[in-house]
C-alpha cells in the first residue's frame, strides 16, 4: 500500500478541526437567543432584562426573546438554564438569590459554581437604610445608640426571608453589636405600611420606592449599604462612612450561560453587554428602575459570586435563617 502524505494530512486536519473550534461557536448567533428572567413582568429585573435584550439584539444582529420564568426564589429559572444546551442560545439574567440558595436549600438541582458560566455583572439594586421621619435619630450612629439603649433592640421590616434586605439587616445588627429582629412581610408594601405607622424601626429598601415618602417628609434616609455612595441618591452616606465598615449588601443582577458554553461566545457576549451598559439610554432606563449599572469581566463576576456565596452563608448560619 502506497503512503499518501497529502491524504494523511487532510484526514488528520479533518479530525482535529472540531476540537479546535466547537461547531456552536461558528457563525454564532445564527438564530434567536432566549434570555431568561427569574422574576415576573414589571419588576426591576424584568425591566433591565428587556432593555438589555433590545440593545443586545442590535449589537448581535439577532432577536433576543425574553422569557419570564418566575417563582421559587429564582430557582425555576436557574434550573432551566443550568439544564439548557451550552450553545449560547439560552442565557440567564441571574439575580442575587442564586448565590445564597445553597445555604438556604438542600438538594438544589444545580450548583452556582459548576452549572453556569458567568458572563458579566449588569447592575446592583442599592439598599438604603430608611426610618420614620418622626424618629429621634438622624444618623446611623444615633440609630445604633438608640437601639442599643432599647432592651428589645431594633425591629427591621423585610420583603421576605433570605432576601437581600433581610440578610443585610442581619449583617448590620451583628456589625453594630445590637439586638434586633427582622420581621418578614410579603413584599415591600406591607413593610412600608408598618414603617410609616411607626410599628417597626427601619427597613433597607430601593430608593425608588422610598423617595416619594422621603419627599413627603414621612421617611428619612440614614445611609446606603454600598461600597461607595450611589449616584441614585448621592446625599446618603454609606454605612461604611458611618462606622459600619463591613456592612455592604444589595440586590444584584448579572448575565450567565450554561456551563460549557464556548469561551469565544462568552467573550463576545461580555463585550456586547459592557457596550450596552455604557450606553446613556440604557443607563437612564436602569436608573429609573432604581438600578445602578456595573459591567466588568467574566472573571470579575465569577469572583464576586464566590464572595457573595461565602459572605451570606456565614450570615445565614449565624442568624439561623431558614427558607420559608
Amino acid at each position: 500500500m502506497t503512503f499518501n502524505r497529502r491524504h494523511f494530512l487532510a484526514g488528520t486536519a479533518a479530525l482535529a478541526l472540531p476540537w479546535a473550534a466547537p461547531a456552536s461557536a461558528q457563525g454564532w448567533p445564527a438564530r434567536p437567543i432566549r434570555l431568561i428572567a427569574p422574576y415576573g413582568a414589571g419588576g426591576s429585573n424584568d425591566i433591565l432584562t428587556r432593555v438589555l435584550g433590545d440593545d443586545l439584539s442590535r449589537r448581535l444582529g439577532q432577536a433576543i426573546v425574553v422569557e419570564n420564568k418566575a417563582g421559587a426564589g429564582t430557582r425555576i429559572a436557574n434550573d432551566f438554564v443550568a439544564k439548557a444546551a451550552p450553545d449560547g442560545y439560552t442565557l440567564l439574567h441571574a439575580a442575587a438569590p442564586i448565590a445564597i440558595g445553597e445555604a438556604l436549600y438542600k438538594d438544589l438541582p444545580y450548583n452556582v459554581h459548576k452549572s453556569f458560566a458567568p458572563i458579566a455583572s449588569t447592575a446592583i439594586a442599592p439598599l438604603f437604610l430608611v426610618v420614620n421621619a418622626a424618629a429621634p435619630y438622624k444618623t446611623v450612629q444615633d440609630f445604633i445608640a438608640h437601639i442599643k439603649a432599647n432592651p428589645k433592640g431594633a425591629t427591621f421590616g423585610s420583603p421576605g426571608a433570605g432576601s437581600a434586605p433581610h440578610l443585610t439587616a442581619e449583617l448590620l445588627l451583628r456589625a453594630a453589636g445590637a439586638k434586633g429582629i427582622v420581621v418578614q412581610y410579603r413584599g415591600d408594601a406591607p413593610a412600608y405600611t408598618e414603617l410609616l405607622a411607626g410599628r417597626i424601626d427601619a427597613t433597607l429598601t430601593a430608593i425608588s420606592t422610598a423617595i416619594p415618602h422621603v419627599q413627603a417628609g414621612k421617611l428619612r434616609v440614614l445611609g446606603v449599604a454600598n461600597e461607595e455612595r450611589s449616584p441614585l441618591y448621592p446625599d446618603a452616606p454609606t454605612l461604611r462612612e458611618q462606622g459600619l465598615a463591613s456592612v455592604v449588601g444589595y440586590g444584584w443582577y448579572g448575565m450567565m450561560a450554561p456551563a460549557g458554553t464556548p469561551a469565544d461566545i462568552v467573550e463576545r457576549l461580555g463585550g456586547a453587554i459592557n457596550a450596552a451598559i455604557a450606553d446613556p439610554e440604557v443607563r437612564r432606563k436602569a436608573e429609573a428602575a432604581g438600578l445602578q449599572l456595573r459591567g466588568g469581566t467574566a472573571a470579575a463576576f465569577s469572583t464576586f459570586i464566590t464572595a457573595e456565596t461565602q459572605k451570606w452563608a456565614q450570615i445565614i448560619q449565624a442568624a439561623n435563617i431558614t427558607a420559608e
